[in-house]
């Protein structure tokens, strides 16, 4: 039996953390070549370092001749990322930093097996496991404490580029400990948050003064108690953020990006790939199916695991598990499921609409419990499967 009476702990990071800035701008590359090839295969890798962003990885068009077109453009989107992100240090400014584009054509034996053919439909673009998660502890349907460690970031950059806290800078970091009675999140057990600042004279104090009313707004109403106990900025000084603090790469924060170590990952990281990719998209359908079975009331949590092999369309495996809260088997569920979406790479594209520019926009806070957007954007959030799940079973 699953324990009942816990604290559990999950982590964020806001968009200007290193790796969140190599997340960024490789998703804001992959924009732009969806923007004007929406079937391009893209695995675009960011690094950052002092003064320097690296771009490389793979691109496959139509019309390879074209690639040298685009390329010209990356330095470009590269400093409209970090701009935008907020960076104007002396050791890393978006006008000044050594941007290089190490971009290359996509290999032709990894296409051979994901590309359509006369006598197969298009394939994986790899092998993998790829894991969803739900549960109804929250109104997104997401794990709290790695909800609210978002919301907190979320928050405070909103502020930060508003500019009613000029004081914050864009590295930062939150950690949230919840107190979970009964299973149910009930409090905020403890908290920490770092938080580059611009002024080297302000100490932890003044920080946790400028950050409390924020953190206070975006958690539940009395979550925070007398018996909380809170670490803001507890080494002191934190000036030098970013990318001259620590260097950065695309696809390190995986845990933050989907459910905070509540819930499996199968290993691989999203940004910088195109939807052909598995990686991702099938970790989206995955999201979006037990999003689905919560939704329906099928269940009070529930994960579900796909995998793939290079070059195959169809998942080798789907696997169910609603932790003894399922309203029927779980065998029945995962039935249901493979009647209800097709879950082949092509078919999970077509079903979520995910062949848009709609990926930069994941790159921080989290790449789920977010809203549907007109757009497209975060499409695998949707929750309009449940009729024809319950009818599939």
């Amino acid at each position: 039996m699953s324990r009942k009476n816990f604290v559990f702990t999950s982590e964020s990071v806001s968009e200007g953390h290193p790796d969140k800035v190599c997340d960024r701008i490789s998703d804001a590359v992959l924009d732009a070549l969806l923007a004007e090839e929406p079937e391009a295969r893209v695995a675009a890798e960011t690094f950052a370092t002092t003064n320097r962003v690296v771009i490389g990885g793979e691109v496959g068009l139509s019309d390879q001749h074209k690639l040298h077109d685009y390329m010209e453009r990356m330095e470009d989107i590269a400093r409209a990322c970090i701009k935008d992100i907020g960076y104007e240090q002396d050791k890393f400014h978006h006008a000044t930093c050594e941007v290089t584009n190490l971009l290359h054509e996509q290999s032709a034996h990894i296409a051979q097996g994901v590309n359509a053919a006369d006598n197969k439909d298009e394939g994986a673009g790899d092998q993998g496991i790829m894991f969803g998660y739900a549960t109804n502890e929250t109104p997104a349907l997401m794990p709290a404490p790695i909800q609210y460690a978002h919301a907190i970031l979320r928050r405070l950059a909103e502020v930060r580029k508003d500019g009613s806290e000029p004081a914050l800078g864009p590295d930062a970091k939150s950690q949230l400990s919840v107190n979970y009675e009964n299973g149910v999140p009930m409090g905020v057990h403890s908290i920490v948050l770092s938080t580059q600042h611009i002024d080297p004279d302000l100490t932890s104090d003044d920080i946790r003064a400028i950050v409390a009313p924020y953190i206070t707004e975006v958690l539940p109403e009395g979550w925070l108690t007398d018996q909380t106990v809170w670490h803001v900025n507890p080494t002191g000084k934190f000036v030098i953020g970013g990318p001259d603090g620590d260097a950065g790469l695309t696809g390190r924060k995986i845990i933050v990006d989907t459910y905070g170590g509540a819930a499996p990952h199968g290993g691989g990281a999203f940004s910088g790939k195109d939807p052909t990719k598995v990686d991702r998209s099938a970790a989206y359908a995955a999201r979006y199916l037990a999003k689905n079975i919560v939704a329906a009331g099928l269940a009070d949590r529930a994960t579900l695991q796909l995998s793939y092999a290079i070059g195959v369309s169809r998942p080798l495996s789907i696997y169910v598990n609603t932790h003894g809260t399922g309203l029927a088997p779980d065998e029945a569920i995962e039935s249901a499921v493979g009647k209800v979406m097709d879950l082949t790479p092509r078919g999970i594209r077509q079903h979520l609409g995910l062949n848009r520019p709609i990926y930069q926009r994941t790159a921080a806070y989290g790449h789920f419990g977010r809203e549907p957007e007109a757009d497209g954007g975060f499409s695998w959030e949707k929750t309009d499967l449940t009729n024809a799940l319950k009818a599939a079973l």
